[in-house]
């Protein structure tokens, strides 16, 4: 199901259960477009993800880690000033829309006590976040300002007061009663019902709709169905569905839907989080590295040209041998070739005499035309050296690139600011003199196998180079997809099990180029057998006396194994 009214209501429910009373330690804002508020609440510290983003808006308690900028954005300073150190007081839903105010208390300027909401508005490219004084509706600021000449129905700058998005006039189903829907089920086609479902009340996706028409069905009483399938909104279990062809959907509970397989989880928040890992993270990183794959693009397209005309010059080497005949035969019969000619036919001594057509400079006469071959000749010769160099360097290059390409398919956000850096670094990207902090390479994604052993994956060159060969104890196992592009896997034990070595071999394939394949080789031995070249690029080893095993990826492996 989408995020809709009734999700968003189950949501509220978990928020209230778990962080209301809570006290709001941290506030980060570590994407353009979403908050982070850290609440600790009954001796545990839950992070509160509140997104306003136009794709992926949502509200739930989050497990992924997240990198926040080495510069804090001026809407989050904000939110500190209000917002940190104070009490949640309440968490409350608009209706059934998807509209959450967060309720604190915080003290202003001169000590005093007042009421401050936090708005959330999940409603797609329209979504936003609102830090709004409660005793007057004033809006403080906003994570999104909207000029006047992109929204005429109200005002979405600081200041302005703050008014509900323009109302549905529909039912909230979890304060009227279900009657509405008796005359619906003696008077219209069940495959109607949907439809009737959506235009009665508020906050039904459509997804929501046939699942409640599916549920009116089944035999009994068709109210108190309804009214059973409404309660699990709050007394959930939380499920992610799996359809044949692989495509992900969630709901609040294991209501009637067609699937292959389901899996259920403990929060809201863990379901979230497990649907939307690969989706927002994906949009996250398209974001950040738009740059970065136009550099990288760039530099693949010239290396790939290069090496096509270093490949036709190589040719064209094989050849220099008939040019040294031609220039030989007319510097013997010179002439027959006249200026004015564009060819002339000579017998070929070196060919038993066979006729030979030599293509010729009009403008030359056959001397200058010979020496002219004879120039041909000595370049490309003496080209031959420099032009295998060149194809080796070229080739290295093009080898790199979609190395940089693989690592940005999986990289999170917090992967690309090291992919920035080593590009940078390289020289393929103008450093940017204003910024004089240091920036830091990020941490390896860490991973604990079934028995509990230590995985560590390096997800772009920097952190494969520093994980690899000075991090990792010689002893400790390396692991690297066979000859594909992909990232530096470390089991952190002399000795793993059977399974530990499997699952640590399925996450170098997932995070590899082979991603989508199966059957994929990876290469393992320990970390002290590796070597890097002289000169050689960030993450780059060689090796010898590797094992190989065969795996297919698998991508339940990645949430199922990951720390938090």
């Amino acid at each position: 199901m989408p995020l809709d009214g009734l999700f968003t209501h189950a949501i509220v429910h978990e928020f209230n259960r778990l962080i209301v009373g809570g006290r709001i330690t941290k506030v980060h804002q570590p994407y353009p477009n979403e908050i982070v508020l850290v609440v600790r609440n009954n001796g545990t510290n839950y992070p509160v993800l509140l997104s306003a983003h136009p794709t992926y808006a949502r509200a739930q308690i989050t497990h992924i880690p997240y990198e926040n900028p080495q510069t804090a954005p001026n809407f989050v300073m904000f939110l500190r000033r209000y917002l940190e150190g104070s009490k949640l007081q309440k968490v409350e839903q608009i209706d059934n829309d998807r509209i959450i105010n967060f309720y604190v208390n915080a003290r202003d300027e001169l000590g005093d006590i007042q009421e401050i909401r936090l708005t959330l508005e999940m409603m797609g490219r329209h979504s936003n976040l609102f830090l709004v004084r409660e005793n007057d509706s004033r809006i403080l600021e906003l994570i999104k300002h909207v000029p006047a000449d992109q929204n005429r129905v109200r005002s979405l700058i600081p200041g302005a007061t703050y008014v509900l998005p323009p109302a549905q006039n529909l039912l909230n189903p979890f304060i009227s009663d279900l009657s509405a829907l008796a005359p619906m089920i003696l008077d219209t086609p069940s495959e109607d019902w949907p439809k009737m479902i959506q235009s009665t009340y508020q906050g039904f996706s459509r997804d929501s709709a046939i699942s409640l028409a599916e549920a009116i069905k089944q035999a009994g009483d068709p109210l108190n169905h309804a009214q059973e399938w409404l309660s699990h909104f709050e007394s959930t279990q939380p499920t992610l569905f799996i359809s044949d062809k692989g495509a992900l959907s969630f709901s609040a509970f294991n209501w009637i839907q067609a699937h292959s397989s389901a899996q259920h989880f403990d929060t809201l928040g863990d379901l979230l989080d497990t649907y939307y890992i690969g989706k927002a993270e994906r949009e996250r990183v398209n974001q950040q590295a738009g740059s970065l794959v136009r550099v990288v693009k760039n530099e693949l397209k010239k290396n790939k040209t290069k090496r096509k005309k270093l490949l036709a010059t190589l040719n064209d080497a094989e050849n220099a041998d008939d040019l040294k005949v031609m220039g030989d035969l007319l510097i013997t019969y010179p002439h027959l070739a006249q200026k004015g000619m564009t060819n002339v036919a000579i017998e070929n001594y070196y060919d038993n005499n066979n006729l030979l057509t030599i293509p010729l400079d009009p403008k030359l006469n056959g001397l200058k035309n010979a020496e002219r071959y004879f120039t041909k000749y000595r370049k490309l010769r003496t080209a031959v050296d420099f032009v295998n160099e060149q194809l080796t360097i070229t080739d290295a290059e093009i080898n790199y690139f979609d190395n940089i390409i693989a690592q940005l398919e999986v990289a999170s956000p917090k992967d690309v600011e090291d992919i920035r850096l080593e590009l940078t670094t390289g020289g393929y990207i103008r450093a940017n003199k204003k910024n004089k902090q240091k920036p830091k390479v990020s941490k390896p994604d860490k991973f604990l196998s079934s028995d509990g052993t230590l995985i560590e994956v390096g997800k772009n060159n920097l952190q494969n180079e520093r994980l690899s060969l000075k991090q990792a104890d010689r002893r400790d196992i390396w692991l690297h997809v066979q000859k594909i592009p992909g990232s530096h896997v470390i089991i952190h034990d002399a000795k793993p099990s059977d399974e530990t070595l499997i699952e640590a071999a399925k996450l170098a394939a997932y995070y590899s180029k082979a991603r989508e394949s199966a059957n994929v080789p990876v290469d393992y031995l320990p970390a002290g057998k590796l070597r890097k070249p002289n000169g050689s690029k960030p993450g780059f080893v060689i090796f010898e006396g590797q094992q190989t095993l065969y795996v297919t990826p698998d991508a339940s492996l990645i949430s199922k194994l990951k720390t938090k």
